[in-house]
């Protein structure tokens, strides 16, 4: 039960994000929209760490295996000695 509580938590975490952008359009005063840009960066973290630690430990090492997995391949150098 907790872990689909912390997929509900990621769920809402991703809609945060999301909402980011969305902020800017929405006709507030500069201020405001910086104020409430400021407030979702913080609650999409915090949601995300919570989401993290109800989850458990395997989710976070599944995060970063896909990282790691995006990152670029060093070519092998193969050796041609003559």
């Amino acid at each position: 039960m907790v872990k689909l509580i912390g997929y509900i938590v990621l769920g809402i975490s991703i809609v945060i994000w999301l909402l980011i952008p969305v902020v800017p359009f929405l006709g507030f005063s500069v201020g405001k929209a910086a104020g409430i840009t400021t407030g979702l960066i913080i609650a999409g973290e915090i949601t995300f760490y919570l989401s993290i630690f109800m989850i458990g430990k395997e989710f976070l090492v599944k995060i970063k295996n896909w990282f790691k997995r995006r990152k670029a391949k060093p070519k092998q150098e193969t050796d041609q000695s003559e």
